[in-house]
């Protein structure tokens, strides 16, 4: 089953692509789905190709290629269409989660552990994860831990943390937060009214607390990977 953003990104391609004959690009696609940057543009491409939707194809620079429909979008005599994007190469295809042996998760950039930093925007590298941090229910990223604001959690400066994508969380949860927009932080979330407490596990960093529309849940930390 497909999120809200993720049926839109792929009608908004389908119908665009099929109506001029000339594919959005990420930009357009951005402004189409009402997105502050291409990252999440980037996030959603990734989501469509796992669950099958789309195939970025190899040696075709920029080229994605629409593989089906959900029942919702489909019309008589659909064939698959290419499409331009913004990417050259395409990841690794996804695998269902074996438990016992790793899988490559993208490792999307840097997330403050202190001071918000400008939000992660597309991937850098791959890094292998365990089976037994990942579900097959949802999408996972990893990202590198920049700052020292979750020590008391265990996450210190350069640990790479696996974070399942989801747009919600419980009280307590760690999660990546994106505020206002455009900055991605690593905190623990505690909802206070209509308020978000976004609280560090260090006593030298204060505790943020911010309107419940400035903070958008981006993810939920659920594992921890560290190189010595």
């Amino acid at each position: 089953m497909l999120t809200k953003k993720q049926m839109e990104l792929l009608e908004f391609i389908h119908k665009r692509t099929r109506k001029d004959g000339i594919p959005p690009s990420f930009d357009e696609m951005k402004e189409a789905l009402d997105l502050r940057s291409k990252s999440g543009i980037h996030r959603l491409i990734t989501a469509l190709e796992e669950r099958g939707f789309i195939r970025r194809l190899a040696h075709r620079a920029r080229a994605i290629e629409i593989v089906k429909l959900p029942e919702a979008l489909q019309t008589p005599g659909f064939t698959p269409t290419v499409v331009e994007g913004d990417r050259q190469d395409p990841p690794a295809r996804a695998r269902p989660v074996d438990p016992v042996h790793a899988l490559d998760v993208q490792v999307m950039g840097r997330i403050a552990a202190g001071t918000p930093i400008e939000a992660i925007s597309e991937e850098s590298h791959r890094v292998a994860v365990p089976g037994t941090m990942l579900d097959n229910a949802g999408h996972h990223y990893a990202l590198e831990v920049q700052g020292d604001s979750m020590i008391g959690a265990g996450i210190n400066d350069g640990d790479i943390v696996v974070i399942r994508e989801q747009g919600s969380a419980d009280n307590g949860d760690i999660v990546v937060a994106l505020v206002d927009g455009h900055e991605a932080t690593l905190k623990r979330l505690r909802r206070k009214g209509g308020m978000i407490a976004l609280e560090a596990a260090n006593p030298a960093y204060e505790t943020r607390v911010l309107p419940e529309s400035r903070v958008k849940v981006q993810g939920r930390l659920v594992g921890l990977i560290r190189s010595y």
